[in-house]
């Protein structure tokens, strides 16, 4: 096994950090290689979690049990299913508090590449230095700024309810390779699926004024029932964006649920809305580009589905 530590001091309470670390459901917005977590198990001391993650220019996913130990400020985690090159991986979060009422915090990992391959160890070391760096960096910003967080953050929907079968609705959104045909938004797309259900795309999107936008994202599938992305190229007035397409079946038809959550970047925003913008001015910007091109989305996606249904019953 080869052992690692990376280790970073921030401004902030043992337990304002330990508070960022235990919730993982808000890690793909904390943390910059995290794209999404599905949390499988829980109860006050122990959870089992699946992670979607950002590897080097590879998407990585594995599920890991976590042991929580808030008054001892540790976190111990060990993946259950690693995933190739990776034949296992353990380490801990180590948080111990500072005179000044600061705190140090210690990432310690411990893995072995599968069948000890020494070119799959160093590109297991390089990525897991190159990761705990950007993710004490980011743990630092966001303790630091913790009363702030909350004015800095916003999550937002925009649902339609579609005549139509969820299957159909699903399509649509899945096979976003065909959206430059589908969507008066989308100039061009590019998708790749090398592994099934996880999606690398980078789209230019055609902004209100005419402009050309360019994103990168991530996205999970989960058949017939949701899409959940990350965007790993952000724009200037943002952080952090992630997102996701519901589809749920309800009572007259189809649910389909655009969500966004958008962290703002303060120090951006005089540059992008002007001097006298304030955090709220960008708030209300990205909420209405973003909301816009997404009510679009399903729009388009409802007459699709409801056109197939119609057409069924012809």
């Amino acid at each position: 096994m080869s052992d690692v530590q990376h280790a970073i001091t921030m401004a902030a309470t043992p337990e304002t950090v330990y508070e960022l670390l235990a919730d993982v459901s808000a890690w793909p917005v904390n943390f910059h290689p995290t794209v999404h977590v599905e949390r499988l198990e829980q109860d006050e001391s122990h959870e089992r979690i699946r992670i979607w993650a950002v590897a080097g220019d590879q998407v990585k996913a594995w599920t890991s049990r976590r042991e929580l130990d808030p008054q001892g400020l540790r976190i111990a985690f060990r993946q259950e299913v690693s995933q190739p090159p990776i034949a296992a991986m353990s380490g801990a979060w180590v948080l111990r508090g500072l005179p000044d009422g600061g705190t140090e915090v210690v990432l310690e990992h411990s893995y072995r590449a599968v069948d000890d391959a020494p070119d799959d160890l160093a590109w297991i070391t390089e990525v897991t230095d190159r990761n705990s760096r950007t993710e004490l960096a980011n743990l630092k910003a966001l303790a630091e700024q913790a009363a702030d967080r909350s004015e800095l953050r916003l999550t937002f929907e925009d649902t339609v309810v579609v005549d139509g079968e969820a299957g159909d609705v699903y399509e649509f959104l899945y096979l976003a390779q065909k959206w430059p045909d589908r969507l008066p938004h989308v100039a061009r797309m590019d998708l790749r699926e090398d592994e099934p259900g996880v999606q690398i795309m980078e789209m230019d999107t055609i902004t209100a004024d005419g402009a050309m936008h360019t994103t990168k994202s991530v996205r999970v599938c989960f058949a017939d029932e949701r899409i959940v992305y990350k965007q790993t190229v952000v724009p200037p007035l943002m952080t952090a964006h992630t997102g996701e397409w519901r589809v749920t079946t309800v009572r007259g038809g189809v649910s389909v649920t655009s969500r966004h959550t958008v962290a703002i970047r303060p120090e951006a925003v005089p540059g992008v809305l002007g001097e006298a913008a304030t955090v709220a001015d960008a708030r209300e910007f990205a909420r209405t580009a973003l909301s816009g091109n997404s009510r679009i989305t399903l729009e388009h996606a409802k007459a699709y589905a409801e056109d197939i249904t119609a057409g069924s019953q012809v």
